[in-house]
């Protein structure tokens, strides 16, 4: 690659691979635009680590198909609540066994994907799909304090801000920057110290209280 920054050559010649450099690189910005759609949007989603991890497991499975994973874990972790509701069990085993019929469901998915001849789905790797199946633990606690719509809510919001966090992780523009300048990232630190002192209303409030609002 040309322009590269000798702090990025230094790590390459020292055996870490260009890949692994960039995206550590590129997660103080995912994290950051993370905390911004929580802190000044009111995008929940399920915390800031959560969305973060899926960003990079759609970025080694392909956005298309990671989507559709990320789907059917959580409909499988839905459809699961309901069915073990019923058995009345501990909460650990009961996840143990939602996480085991996860497993199944993905394996036949990447079976109908191989059949398809989406050579793309069968071959995904499987640290990704693990990674995504353990948001089903995520997904079960939410379903058991909050209900199903608010489980179904904050992973709908988990899944837009990956998307969102894959398209910035991808983009060629960036990713070119972080190597010829990684010392931008350490702009995100002062713009997080400013998140953190935000006390304003977040978007979400805004649309949530407009007729309140305009009262005023």
């Amino acid at each position: 690659m040309e322009n590269l920054n000798p702090i990025i050559t230094y790590f390459i010649t020292h055996g870490v691979p260009i890949d692994t450099v960039v995206l550590l690189l590129m997660l103080p910005i995912v994290v950051t635009v993370i905390a911004f759609f929580r802190q000044v949007i009111g995008i929940k989603a399920f915390g800031i680590y959560t969305p973060s991890i899926v960003t990079f497991a759609f970025l080694a499975t392909k956005i298309k198909y990671g989507v559709v994973i990320f789907i059917v874990v959580i409909l499988v972790g839905m459809l699961m609540r309901y069915v073990l509701k019923t058995l009345r069990i501990l909460y650990l085993p009961r996840v143990a066994i939602t996480l085991s019929v996860v497993a199944f469901s993905i394996l036949i998915l990447l079976s109908i994907g191989g059949s398809m001849h989406r050579t793309g789905l069968a071959a995904v790797s499987i640290f990704p799909i693990l990674i995504m199946i353990t948001i089903v633990e995520k997904f079960v606690t939410t379903q058991i304090e909050k209900g199903n719509k608010a489980a179904l809510i904050l992973a709908l919001e988990t899944l837009i801000i990956s998307v969102v966090g894959y398209f910035i992780a991808s983009w060629p523009l960036l990713i070119a920057t972080l190597i010829s300048a990684p010392w931008i990232v350490l702009a995100t630190i002062p713009i997080n110290i400013g998140l953190g002192k935000f006390d304003g209303l977040r978007l979400t409030e805004y649309l949530r209280f407009r007729n309140l609002l305009k009262n005023l």
